[in-house]
């Protein structure tokens, strides 16, 4: 990363602090705030309804961008991108609107310690409803995903394994495709919370042939409140809606109504129109830099944090000992001292990392911890952010023994 490209975000030209918090959300480049306010001062009209010329004019922007992210993925068609609001939402989608209709007693759910609550708490309240179990793979000793234990639980009764492609706190990449390959086998289908993989690496839906992936704008420098449900179609094609009312229609009569063809069926009433513009903005910035590019910068950034770190005396760092294994994630706690403590005085040093469970609670509780400090990096991060967060844990750890900095 040169200076030019952390000007690219106009959070970094205020008074400086060191933003370490990308793993929850992305500071946005200038062209994408830019995107946003042009839509509404230039071209605000609603999509699909329309017959006007800036009505079709915005319809067609907003469905380019469909194209747009069914080849920043690799999807088939664009038939297969549904827009939500997040990933939350999509993978809510994909458990009540999909699951939900085929489930039964004595199926099974197969997920993993590490996932965020947003891929654990919709299968809770599934297997409650349907009656099926929820199995969990366990980590191995390197507290990476255990494959052996995967292998185990693997049989004919699981009918899902929804997975993260990159834990949120661990930092560790999950073999997808491998694990897809598997749990085809024996006829499950792979569900897949991509929200710390996209915009961060090269994914492609149909290498790694999941069945639904799921993933963010706000984590890949778009928008907040929008996000993408990818489905191969012919199973996309059996998810029910959850929600119902304006647009998805094709025909409504006095008691029954019919709807449309995907992807439109499950996009009821009037869209995020300036988030998906946002989200093809993000999507330009992105290839103008290059994936391959930010991931090396990222990874890079990611061991020479990693290496400072583990340095500290009273330092641990979860996950993996592999630097290589932490994807611009780093969780860790000092002995002694509570994360939200810790937390509090980094940032009177101008340093902002994540404190807390991280919406992953069992993680936490399989770690036998109650919380961690989160240090995520990208772009727009270099070697002095980590210089000034290993300086400031030193001032830290220091003000806890003496009282005083």
């Amino acid at each position: 990363m040169n200076s030019q490209e952390r000007l690219d975000f106009p959070f970094f030209k205020q008074e400086k602090l060191i933003y370490l918090d990308s793993a929850a959300t992305s500071q946005k480049p200038q062209s994408v705030i830019d995107s946003l306010v042009n839509y509404y001062s230039y071209n605000n009209a609603n999509i699909h309804r329309g017959v006007y010329a800036l009505a079709q004019k915005t319809t067609d922007q907003f469905e380019m961008v469909r194209n747009q992210v069914a080849h920043f993925i690799n999807a088939k068609k664009s038939e297969e991108i549904v827009f939500t609001k997040g990933a939350t939402q999509s993978l809510n989608w994909v458990v009540f609107g999909y699951f939900a209709r085929f489930l039964k007693p004595g199926d099974e759910i197969l997920i993993s310690v590490m996932e965020h609550h947003s891929n654990l708490v919709p299968w809770q309240e599934l297997a409650k409803k349907t009656g099926a179990e929820l199995r969990y793979v366990k980590l191995d000793q390197n507290e990476q995903l255990d494959l052996d234990d995967l292998l185990t639980k693997l049989n004919s009764r699981v009918k899902v394994v929804s997975i993260a492609q990159v834990s949120n706190v661990l930092g560790c990449i999950n073999p997808v495709k491998k694990i897809a390959s598997l749990a085809h086998k024996f006829g499950a289908l792979v569900v897949v919370d991509g929200a710390q993989a996209v915009g961060h690496m090269t994914v492609d839906v149909g290498e790694l042939d999941c069945d639904f992936y799921c993933f963010s704008g706000h984590k890949m420098f778009g928008p907040t409140g929008i996000g993408v449900l990818y489905g191969k179609y012919k199973l996309l094609d059996q998810l029910k809606p959850v929600e119902y009312g304006g647009e998805m229609i094709d025909e409504v009569d006095y008691q029954a109504s019919t709807f449309k063809e995907l992807p439109l069926r499950l996009e009821a009433g009037t869209q995020n129109i300036a988030g998906v513009i946002g989200l093809g903005a993000a999507i330009d910035y992105l290839n103008q830099i290059g994936l391959k590019r930010i991931s090396k910068h990222n990874q890079e950034i990611t061991e020479l944090a990693f290496d400072k770190l583990r340095k500290i005396p009273g330092l641990k760092i979860y996950g993996s000992a592999n630097p290589k294994e932490h994807h611009d994630v780093i969780s860790f706690n000092l002995a002694g001292i509570h994360p939200h403590d810790a937390a509090t005085v980094l940032d009177s040093f101008g340093v902002e990392v994540r404190a807390g469970h991280h919406c992953a609670e069992v993680l936490m509780r399989y770690l036998k911890i109650p919380a961690c400090l989160r240090a995520s990096f990208h772009l727009y991060n270099d070697e002095s952010d980590v210089l000034q967060l290993v300086s400031a844990i030193k001032e830290v750890q220091r003000f806890f023994k003496h009282g005083t900095v």
